[in-house]
């Protein structure tokens, strides 16, 4: 019920790919409104190009902080970590690419340009 709820909150197909860490609203020191904060973490799932064998998580990207929409009044902000895997022997890294994701408009432009970066 909770996983629900939160897809409704959130931009659609986000829960597919990332996991919610933390959820925290903290008081804006300047303008003393309620900031919400929600932490993202890319899921542990190799690219489906790749093979899975070859490869194995190797920690994240910097975090990112993306605004959406708000909630309740609430200013809200997602912290995403997008994670990093590693080929076993030649070392080269890979992403998920999420430029099919934008299409249709299921996520929030800023998302959409973030999610389709490389670091």
């Amino acid at each position: 019920m909770e996983k629900d709820l939160l897809q409704m909150l959130l931009p659609a197909g986000l829960l597919d790919y990332f996991s919610i860490t933390k959820i925290e609203e903290i008081e804006n020191k300047e303008s003393k409104e309620k900031v919400l904060y929600i932490y993202l973490e890319e899921i542990n799932q190799i690219p489906s190009a790749y093979d899975s064998t070859q490869y194995e998580s190797k920690g994240f990207y910097a975090e990112k902080t993306i605004q959406d929409f708000p909630i309740r009044g609430k200013a809200v902000y997602l912290r995403i970590k997008r994670r990093r895997w590693r080929h076993k022997q030649n070392k080269s890294e890979i992403q998920n690419d999420y430029t099919f994701i934008s299409e249709g408009s299921k996520i929030t432009k800023e998302l959409s340009d973030f999610l389709k970066s490389t670091d």
